[in-house]
């Protein structure tokens, strides 16, 4: 069974609330699977707090550290590599993967994006943002998308989709909370089909 365990590596730039959703679901559920790699592009990332809790390895990696976009994209694929890496999960990592991780990587790193793709994705459209953008476009419901990525932002193949209403009177803020909500419960149970060969 240990031979069949798949090593996962999660981007995190923010407190990483998916990321622990998805950490104690791999444990709660026995899924074949282990988080062994957090990956920030922010040194003080809020996840490495839960990460080193766990007793997990941390990573401070950014395009600033490098002379350039292709520099940096071979550092992490190497990093990567090292560590025999076989999926990656975005959980709130707000930096473009470079091109290299990307093909190297094809069709096995996912993203929650927390909206009903394919509208309200793209550049420019994160965290509140998106929220804003759907009040404003007075849409009735939202929700949040599991997708594999690809080159362009958002645009890869759609995994797993729930809906949440957009309440009258909602603010951006409220209805980011219910969306984080689904979030959490969406990205495991995507995380478990696709592991599982169902999507």
């Amino acid at each position: 069974m240990a031979d069949n365990i798949k090593r996962l590596a999660v981007f995190c730039s923010g407190t990483g609330s998916n990321f622990r959703a998805l950490f104690h679901a791999i444990r709660d559920r026995e899924l074949p699977a282990e988080i062994v790699l957090c990956l920030s592009n922010r040194s003080e990332c809020g996840a490495f707090d839960f990460a080193r809790e766990q007793g997990m390895e941390t990573m401070f990696i950014s395009e600033k550290q490098f002379g350039s976009p292709d520099d940096f994209g071979r550092a992490m694929l190497g990093a990567l590599q090292e560590r025999n890496i076989e999926y990656i999960l975005l959980a709130g990592y707000m930096r473009k993967v470079p091109d290299a991780v990307i093909e190297a990587y094809t069709d096995r790193i996912l993203n929650i994006h927390p909206a009903l793709l394919p509208k309200f994705g793209g550049a420019g459209m994160y965290g509140i943002h998106v929220h804003k953008a759907v009040i404003a476009a007075g849409e009735s419901e939202s929700g949040a998308t599991v997708h594999l990525v690809n080159e362009e932002y958002d645009k890869g193949r759609i995994l797993l989709q729930s809906k949440v209403a957009v309440l009258p009177g909602d603010t951006p803020e409220t209805l980011a909370e219910r969306v984080l909500n689904c979030e959490h419960i969406l990205y495991p149970d995507a995380l478990e089909q696709f592991l599982a060969g169902k999507l």
